[in-house]
């Protein structure tokens, strides 16, 4: 029996330098019918970026036109440096053809979204094991000079104060089961009675009349 379902956000946030791009790779990966949301930023692409890929690369006067359209569900200046935000009917757009929608995205604009009583999702929160280990993964991008990590690990501590406001929380203390416990609450998620589009058409199936207990 098919059930059809209505699409679910997924909102990931965590700390930089959590390893949450890595894990959602991995769940894309494992899971059909999930849709990565795809934020737009002003920074430059990085090697090997290609954009409308893992971005959509934008000027900041661009960026700001559409803060001013309400093109956005969520934006926020990251680090105080860079814009991202998330387009508003792209994701609407996935939801509404009934694909699941995975976001990639950082904790203030996780939680403007999760603000949103219109808009159903799971939010989870990846976390390292701890501090230490958080810098040796910021340390081993090669991508930020010392003041930079000693940056983004101090925002990491403010960060994590957030973690009672999300649904799950994840430790990526090992890949394949970081992996594994996402996939678990994607799946879980999917089964709940809630998502279900016409849930009287179901229940009629066995309402058949003539027979006795």
């Amino acid at each position: 029996m098919k059930i059809d379902r209505n699409g679910g956000l997924f909102i990931i946030s965590a700390p930089s330098g959590s390893g949450k791009s890595t894990v959602i790779h991995h769940v894309m990966e494992a899971i059909g019918n999930l849709s990565f949301s795809i934020s737009y930023t002003t920074r430059e692409p990085r090697a090997g970026e290609i954009n409308g890929r893992e971005y959509f690369f934008v000027s900041e006067s661009e960026f700001e036109e559409m803060i001013e359209a309400g093109e956005f569900l969520e934006h926020a200046r990251v680090f105080g440096k860079f814009w991202y935000g998330t387009n508003r009917k792209q994701v609407n757009s996935l939801l509404d053809q009934g694909n699941d929608v995975i976001m990639d995205i950082d904790v203030q604009g996780a939680l403007q979204l999760m603000e949103q009583q219109d808009i159903p999702h799971t939010s989870l929160f990846i976390i390292p094991p701890d501090a230490d280990e958080l810098k040796v993964r910021l340390q081993s991008r090669n991508r930020e000079g010392d003041a930079e990590i000693q940056k983004r690990l101090k925002t990491a501590g403010e960060e994590i104060q957030a973690l009672a406001s999300f649904d799950y929380v994840v430790v990526n203390d090992d890949l394949d089961k970081a992996v594994a416990d996402v996939k678990g609450i994607v799946l879980a998620q999917r089964l709940k009675v809630s998502r279900v589009k016409n849930i009287e058409q179901l229940t009629n199936v066995f309402q058949m009349e003539g027979i006795d207990d």
